[in-house]
């Protein structure tokens, strides 16, 4: 069962290319953070636009860099069953604790078609897989029947949801039973996922404030709701300022700030607008990130 502060990793590039060096320093920084997991290759870390050779070698690079010390959620998301299958597949053989699948996006999927996507990929590897439900990109909404039937498969862990429906935790739970793992995606959700019966959350945020994050889940999992309420004030701002535009552009313009890494990403994402730079510059400096 995975708990806490899950960070949906950016993957840093300069000139065009991987930047490997920061990478592989950012990683080793959330784990020093606090931060109790990490998901290298999903939507944030612009899985869309690398390459099956880049996609590979950015998750092996997770894994070689956390080194056991937290778990590695790998983005094995696909919109074709076949890539979805071989990017779990080399997931699993390069060391990966479970595996992040989404929902196809574009394909517009019956229920019907997601339960064979994912039946696909449960057949195909040993480890845990998360069902990655997020209507807002993907256009398909896995219903809690479809999603009931997939837990009965042996390696369906548990869902990010990023549907911003914090009553589902509730449903989830009554229908899927306690030991189905819940994950919010949205990061303004976090500690309303969390009362509704949720186990954690998988953060954009988290990329820049990881050890706040981490402290926030913390501080819910020993009782003191009201420190995890004053970090989630504290954050609301920031939550907001990533969001100002498509994700990745906000968080990256956040971590050059910071000095971690460049904000340069691939088209069709592009540099931020003047304002949302404006935006995102205020957020992380009330909350002391950046002097």
């Amino acid at each position: 069962m995975y708990k806490g502060s899950f960070v949906a990793l950016l993957t840093p590039f300069q000139d065009g290319i991987v930047d490997e060096k920061a990478y592989q320093s950012f990683v080793d920084w959330q784990v020093k953070q606090g931060t109790d997991g990490v998901i290298p290759c999903g939507t944030t870390g612009e899985s869309p636009t690398l390459t099956h050779a880049e996609h590979r070698r950015v998750t092996e690079m997770c894994i070689e860099v956390t080194a056991g010390r937290i778990p590695v959620m790998a983005g094995a998301g696909s919109n074709s069953t076949a890539e979805a299958v071989a990017l779990a597949v080399h997931a699993e053989q390069a060391g990966a604790n479970s595996v992040l699948v989404v929902t196809p996006y574009y394909n517009k999927p019956t229920q019907a078609g997601l339960y064979a996507h994912f039946k696909a990929v449960n057949d195909a590897v040993g480890i845990p897989i998360f069902i990655y439900n997020i209507p807002g990109r993907s256009v398909v909404d896995m219903s809690l029947e479809t999603m009931k039937r997939l837990s009965e498969l042996p390696n369906i862990a548990g869902v990010k949801d990023a549907t911003g429906d914090v009553a589902r935790p509730v449903a989830y739970a009554k229908a899927l039973g306690p030991d189905f793992c819940q994950m919010s995606g949205e990061d303004a959700t976090a500690i309303p996922y969390l009362a509704a019966g949720g186990h954690g959350c998988i953060s954009v945020t988290a990329n820049i404030a990881p050890a706040l994050c981490a402290e926030q889940h913390a501080a819910w999992a020993a009782g003191n709701v009201a420190r995890a309420m004053e970090i989630q004030q504290m954050l609301i701002p920031v939550h907001q300022s990533m969001f100002c535009e498509s994700s990745p552009g906000p968080v990256k313009y956040a971590a050059q700030l910071m000095g971690l890494c460049s904000a340069e990403m691939r088209l069709p994402l592009c540099e931020i607008a003047d304002s949302s730079k404006i935006q995102v510059e205020n957020a992380i400096r009330t909350l002391g990130l950046i002097n």
